[in-house]
C-alpha cells in the first residue's frame, strides 16, 4: 500500500521489517525490488529480484522483472539463456513477467499478445458487470476522454500537447482525466487549459474514476497509458464508455477484448500482423504518432569540450534508455566504430553501472572505452540543442527510439533504423516514413552497419540528407500537428459513428485529408 501510494520510504521500512522476521519471503524481496526500481536505484532493485529468485524462481512475474532490471544496468551476463527462458516461458502460460518488458526483448508480436492475455486474466480481468449499460448518449458534440498518469513533464504531453490545443472544441468536448501526481510545471498549465475539462482523480478508486467517467457519458475513452508506470486498466476493465481505445502510451496490444480499438499505421501494424492484436486497428495516414511543433530548442550553443566530445571526429549518438541497448545492437555500434576511425558514441548516462558495463563491453570488442561518450540528462530545450553536436542518430531494435527520435528529428538529426517485428520495433519507421526519409529505414543489420559506416566516411551524402530533412521538417506530415489533429478526429468520428449505427468495431483507415 506504501509503495502504491508513492510513499517509498516507508514501503522499504515494512519490505525490511517483513524480512528481518523472515529472510526467506521471496514476496517481499520481490516487493523491495519494486521499490528501488521506482527510485532508480536499479543496483539494489536486481540484488532484491535476485534474491527473491534464489528462493523461488517460479514466483508471478518476478522473472521479467529481475532481466529488466539487469538490462537497465546493461548487464548482459547469460542473456540470451535468459531472454529466451522468459518467452519460452510465457507460450506454456506461466505468469513470469508484466508485458513491458517483453517489449524490448526480441519476442514477436505473437509472444506479445500472449504475455499481455496472461497478464489481464490476472491483473485485471473484465468486471462481471458494465459499467456502461448500452445507453445512447445525445450530445451535440463527441466526448472524448484521456486517461494518463503523464498529463506533465512527461514524453507523451511532449508529443500530444499541441494536438489537445487544436482539437476542434465545436465538435468535440475533451476531458484529460490525470492519474498522477501535479508537477506544477509550464506543461501542466498548458494541458489544463487546452482541454474543456481537467480531473484530477489521483486519490480516486478505480470504481469512482470508472464513475466519473461514466456520469461524464463519455463517448470514447482514450487510454494514453497502457501497461506503462502507473497505468490504472482497471478503470478500462469496467466498461465506462462506449467504446475504449489504446494509444499512443503502450506500443502494443493490450490484450483484453474491453479495449476496442488500437490507434497505429499501415507501419507499425501490417494487416498480416493483426491476429496478433486483440483491438481493431485504426489506421491513421503517415504516422500514428502526434507531434507538439512548439516544442522549444534552446538558443544555448553547446561546445563539444562541455559535453565531453572530442574536438573533432564523427559523432554517431543514440539517447534511449540503457534498457534497448542490447549486446546484438551493441555488437553492430562497435562494428561501425572499428571502420571509422576517430569517431565516437554519444549515450545517455542512465546509471553509473551501465556507464561500467558499457564500457568494458567495448574494451571487449576492441574499441577504447574512451570512445563512448556519455551525456547526463538536462531540460528537454537544452537537450534538443545538444543534438546540434552528434551527426547521425544509431537506433535500438527490438524496441525502438519512439519520443526519441522525433526529438532527433525535430532537432535536424537524422536517425537510422532497421525495421523490427513487432510494434516498438517499428515506430522509428513508421516517423522517418512520414517526414521523408524512407532512405534510413533498414531492412538487416549488414545494411545498418554498411550504411551507418558510408554516410560517416561520405560527408556529402550525410549532407544531402540532412537538408533533405531541414527541407521537409515544416512541410512534411510529421510534424503538421493541425492536421495529424484533424486525422484523428476523424478515426474518432469513425469509431462514434459505428457505434451508433450499432455496429461492432471493426478495423478501418482513415482517409488523408490535403
Amino acid at each position: 500500500v506504501f509503495f502504491k501510494l508513492k510513499r517509498n520510504a516507508d514501503a522499504l521500512v515494512d519490505y525490511d521489517k517483513a524480512l528481518s522476521i523472515k529472510p526467506d519471503f521471496a514476496e517481499a524481496w520481490l516487493g523491495r525490488g519494486h521499490v528501488f526500481v521506482d527510485l532508480k536505484r536499479f543496483n539494489e532493485a536486481f540484488a532484491a529480484y535476485d534474491k527473491a529468485f534464489t528462493i523461488n524462481p517460479d514466483l508471478n512475474y518476478l522473472e521479467g522483472a529481475r532481466l529488466h532490471a539487469k538490462m537497465q544496468l546493461c548487464d548482459w551476463s547469460d542473456y540470451d539463456a535468459e531472454s529466451e527462458h522468459l518467452i519460452l516461458s510465457i507460450r506454456s502460460g506461466k505468469l513470469n513477467t508484466a508485458p513491458f518488458t517483453l517489449l524490448a526483448i526480441p519476442s514477436s508480436s505473437a509472444d506479445q499478445l500472449q504475455c499481455a492475455k496472461l497478464w489481464v486474466a490476472d491483473k485485471c480481468p473484465p468486471s462481471r458487470k458494465s459499467i456502461w449499460q448500452g445507453e445512447h448518449y445525445r450530445h451535440d458534440r463527441i466526448r472524448v476522454a484521456y486517461v494518463s498518469a503523464d498529463f506533465r513533464e512527461h514524453p507523451v504531453s511532449f508529443l500530444l500537447a499541441g494536438m489537445f490545443e487544436s482539437h476542434d472544441k465545436s465538435r468535440f468536448d475533451i476531458t484529460a482525466i490525470s492519474l498522477g501526481s501535479d508537477d506544477n510545471t509550464e506543461m501542466r498549465q498548458r494541458l489544463k487549459e487546452s482541454v474543456g475539462h481537467f480531473i484530477d482523480v489521483k486519490a480516486h478508486s478505480d470504481d469512482q474514476i470508472a464513475d466519473i467517467v461514466k456520469s461524464s457519458e463519455a463517448d470514447i475513452l482514450v487510454d494514453l497509458m497502457g501497461f506503462t508506470a502507473e497505468s490504472r486498466t482497471g478503470i478500462f476493465a469496467r466498461c465506462a464508455a462506449p467504446i475504449q481505445v489504446n494509444y499512443l502510451g503502450y506500443p502494443g496490444t493490450m490484450g483484453a477484448n474491453y479495449i476496442d480499438y488500437v490507434i497505429a499505421d499501415s507501419i507499425l501494424i501490417p494487416a498480416s500482423h493483426q491476429n496478433s492484436y486483440t483491438e481493431k486497428i485504426v489506421y491513421l495516414p503517415n504516422s500514428y504518432q502526434g507531434n507538439d511543433t512548439k516544442r522549444n530548442i534552446s538558443k544555448k550553443i553547446f561546445t563539444r569540450a562541455e559535453c565531453g566530445l572530442p574536438d573533432s571526429g564523427f559523432v554517431f549518438c543514440c539517447f534511449n534508455n540503457s534498457y534497448k541497448i542490447l549486446p546484438s545492437v551493441f555488437d553492430r555500434w562497435m562494428r561501425i566504430l572499428l571502420e571509422v576511425p576517430g569517431g565516437v558514441l554519444w549515450l545517455l548516462e542512465d546509471n553509473a553501472t551501465a556507464v561500467i558495463n558499457l564500457k568494458r563491453e567495448a574494451e571487449l570488442r576492441g574499441i577504447s572505452a574512451e570512445r563512448l561518450v556519455f551525456a547526463k540528462r538536462m531540460s528537454l530545450p537544452d537537450h534538443l540543442a545538444r543534438h546540434r553536436l552528434a551527426d547521425l542518430f544509431l537506433d535500438t531494435l527490438p524496441y525502438n527510439a519512439h519520443t526519441t527520435a522525433s526529438d532527433a528529428l525535430w532537432a535536424g538529426l537524422p536517425v537510422l533504423t532497421q525495421i523490427g517485428e513487432a510494434f516498438a520495433g517499428r515506430v522509428a519507421a513508421s516517423l522517418l516514413s512520414a517526414i521523408g526519409l524512407p532512405e534510413l529505414i533498414i531492412e538487416t543489420s549488414e545494411e545498418y552497419v554498411q550504411l551507418a559506416i558510408d554516410l560517416a566516411k561520405h560527408p556529402e551524402k550525410l549532407a544531402a540528407i540532412k537538408h533533405k530533412l531541414a527541407e521537409n521538417r515544416l512541410t512534411a506530415p510529421l510534424f503538421d500537428t493541425k492536421l495529424f489533429t484533424k486525422h484523428i478526429e476523424s478515426a474518432y468520428t469513425a469509431m462514434y459513428e459505428q457505434h451508433r449505427r450499432g455496429d461492432k468495431p471493426k478495423a478501418f483507415a482513415v482517409e488523408p485529408i490535403s
